[in-house]
């Protein structure tokens, strides 16, 4: 049994979690085309006959403007540390910029062999993969180039291949049926989260936080409620939208992708809780046990 951690970094929106959902063959990190949303240090594991891999996504680096990306930064920085192998995500659709830049001079001061992770290679021409591969050749020694689509799913199953010869130990750290560290309703709760951002696109910023307060069995199904936390009324009215049409929609979202992740039948009751102050937010994500779902 070859084993090991493994860190997916990048900028935000390069597609992290989308690969990391690719990778284990289920969704356990919530994707959105908004920078940011993933705000936890989320543990994905790859079983096979002969290998683990847990996977570490990290919220996207980037230089800081205010305290929650300070806080963000601070999360990936650390899961670099305590990693075996890193794998830096790219977006070969974009330049490479002052973000990349940024991230490789954090790199430069951990020993840890570092594979370049090319995504949405689809993107692009074929030609200019080679080009990405020499720019990106010159900033940093990396160990591997591997170009992929986690959307199409294409040459995915490279990265296992390739990550395999630096795995260093001989340890099953989870059961070979277990995908995530994170428990149920941090899954649902992060579920509900995703479909906010998806249906609200840029009207709802990242302070908002979903908690997932019951989860009840009643007969052959499960009854979930799920708080949405916002910081003033004029988002709670946003996300309850005109005669309960958004909040309705959230739901219906929502419940498909928790139905899947539990295979159980399920009723969702969504609602909405204005907590204006940050230590009343913090007595609440306490009592629920999501104190580092919101800094």
């Amino acid at each position: 049994m070859k084993s090991g951690f493994v860190s997916l970094i990048g900028r935000p929106n390069v597609g992290k979690s989308t690969l990391l959902n690719e990778i284990v063959g289920t969704k356990v990190a919530i994707t959105s085309p908004k920078p940011q949303t993933t705000r936890n240090i989320i543990q994905g594991i790859y079983n096979d006959n002969e290998t683990q891999i847990v996977f570490v996504d990290t919220p996207g680096i980037h230089k800081p403007t205010h305290k929650l990306e300070s806080i963000l930064n601070e999360q990936a920085y650390y899961s670099i540390n305590d990693v075996d192998v890193i794998l830096f995500l790219i977006d070969v659709s974009e330049e490479l910029g002052p973000g990349d830049k940024y991230i490789i001079e954090r790199l430069k001061e951990v020993q840890k062999p570092v594979l370049l992770i090319l995504n949405k290679i689809d993107k692009i021409p074929k030609e200019q993969i080679l080009e990405k591969i020499v720019a990106y050749q010159k900033l940093y020694d990396f160990k591997e180039f591997i170009p992929v689509s986690a959307l199409k799913k294409d040459n995915v199953n490279d990265i296992i291949e390739t990550l395999k010869k630096y795995l260093p130990d001989q340890i099953q750290y989870f059961d070979s049926d277990t995908v995530t560290n994170q428990s149920l309703p941090f899954l649902i709760s992060e579920m509900v989260r995703e479909k906010v951002f998806l249906l609200t696109e840029e009207e709802v910023p990242h302070s908002v936080t979903c908690v997932t307060e019951a989860i009840e069995k009643q007969n052959q199904a499960f009854h979930i409620h799920v708080a949405i936390i916002v910081d003033r009324d004029s988002l709670k009215r946003i996300i309850i939208g005109k005669n309960g049409s958004m909040i309705k929609e959230i739901g219906v979202q929502a419940r498909i992708d928790i139905e899947k992740i539990m295979n159980k039948k399920i009723y969702l009751e969504l609602f909405v809780k204005t907590i204006p102050k940050w230590r009343d937010k913090e007595k609440y994500l306490i009592e629920f046990g999501y104190y580092d779902s919101l800094k």
